[in-house]
Order: structure tokens, then C-alpha cells, then sequence
């Protein structure tokens, strides 16, 4: 298979400000197909993000310019089809207590510092995939999934869901009422040879709930203590 198989000039965004590590980025981005656009602080991250339309961002949490990985994460988020958009975010900061907080403020996914070229490409295409969908439709309970249009509804309301969430939402949509182990939904979402904290499905589990249940509607996700989570009608 070439390098540039199936990426067909896909733009990525890198906020990064370490200059090293911004060529060695883009080079091996770019050596792969994808178009790159590199920005070193919050201010030219956020003019890039808006002229640019990335397929996916990197983005660092420790940035000069006044604002953070996060707060960009949140502001890309927030933007106009940023709940479908992949973010992973790249950074220095290894505590678990930091993967969680950015997982929650809206991270796909979370790696730290030094990260291989494969890990890093592998995390890619992967995220890059969920939002592939084929031509399909599911639909469970009051939920609709359309896989085409990326899109959910639930008693008629559009849902705003991220990659990650939409993915897992989908996986439990094909298989309702069964029991997944957090290391089954690990190696289905993220992949067999990909190393993911085990806490990190909690986290999208957590803001898949947030995003799919209004004030009145029903939590159809149910957690089964020492086994895992499933959706069916009994839901918590």
C-alpha cells in the first residue's frame, strides 16, 4: 500500500509551537497525503482553524498567545460543525488526572509526549475513519442514527455528538442489549494494537450520556456492575 493510500489531501491542523517538532509533524504528515497547516500559538490556531476547515486538528495544551489547548478544544467544539470534528490532543502533560480533563473538554483522543510516528498515524486514521460512514440508517428506541449525514435524533432533536461518541453510539446501536467489557469496547472503538487507559471509556461513556438524554428522556445506557455497559429499553 503507497503512503498517501486513501488519505487524498485530508487537511490537518497542528497547533504546536516547539519549532522541531513542527516540521517533523508536517513532514511526515504531508510524506503520508494529507495537506498540513501549522500554527504555534492560540491567536494564528484559531484564524487557521476558521480559514483552513481542517478533517482533523493536534493540538497542544501548553500554547503561547493567551488561551490553552483546551480552551481551543472548547472553542473548536463550539464552532459551526465542530461536534464531528476529530481532535486529538498532543502534549507533555502525562498524569492521568490531565488525560481525563482533556478527554472531557472535548478530545477524541489523548497522547502524550514523545509519541512514535506510527502511534501517532495509526490514531489518525483511525479517528479519520469514524467519520467514513457507509450508507445506513439505525434506529433504537426514540434514537435515529443516520450514518450518512453523520447525524443523531432523538424524539425529533438533533443531537450534537462528537467522532468518538458517534462511533460508540453506532457500536451499541448494531448490538442492543448485550453487555460490552470496557476492553471490548477499548478494542473495538480504538483498535486491537492501540494502548488506551481503560478509564478513557468511562469518559466518552459519560459524554455520550450527556449529549443523548434530555431533562425527561430516559438514560438508555446501562452500566452492569463488574461487566460493562450496554444500551437496551431498561437503560439505569
Amino acid at each position: 500500500m503507497s503512503e498517501t493510500s486513501g488519505n487524498s489531501g485530508l487537511r490537518i491542523l497542528v497547533v504546536e509551537d516547539d519549532p522541531a517538532l513542527q516540521v517533523m509533524l508536517r513532514y511526515n504528515l504531508e510524506k503520508q497525503g494529507y495537506r498540513v497547516e501549522v500554527a504555534g500559538e492560540s491567536e494564528s490556531a484559531q484564524a487557521a482553524f476558521s480559514s483552513f476547515r481542517p478533517a482533523l486538528v493536534l493540538l497542544d495544551w501548553m500554547l503561547p498567545g493567551g488561551a490553552s489547548g483546551l480552551d481551543l478544544c472548547r472553542r473548536f467544539r463550539a464552532s459551526p460543525g465542530g461536534h464531528e470534528l476529530p481532535i486529538i490532543m498532543l502534549t507533555a502533560r502525562a498524569e492521568e488526572a490531565d488525560s481525563i480533563r482533556g478527554l472531557e473538554t472535548g478530545a477524541d483522543d489523548y497522547l502524550t509526549k514523545p509519541v512514535s510516528m506510527a502511534t501517532l498515524e495509526a490514531r489518525i486514521k483511525a479517528l479519520l475513519r469514524r467519520t467514513q460512514a457507509p450508507a445506513e440508517t439505525l434506529a433504537f428506541e426514540d434514537i435515529v442514527l443516520d450514518l450518512v449525514k453523520h447525524r443523531v435524533e432523538r424524539g425529533g432533536r438533533s443531537v450534537q455528538l462528537g467522532p468518538t461518541e458517534f462511533r460508540l453510539l453506532e457500536f451499541f446501536m448494531r448490538r442492543p442489549g448485550r453487555v460490552f467489557s470496557r476492553e471490548e469496547i477499548l478494542r473495538s472503538i480504538w483498535g486491537e494494537n492501540i494502548h488506551v487507559e481503560i478509564r478513557t471509556v468511562d469518559v466518552h461513556i459519560r459524554r455520550l450520556r450527556k449529549e443523548i438524554n434530555g431533562p425527561d428522556e430516559k438514560d438508555l445506557i446501562r452500566t452492569v456492575r463488574s461487566a460493562g455497559y450496554a444500551l437496551d429499553s431498561e437503560g439505569e
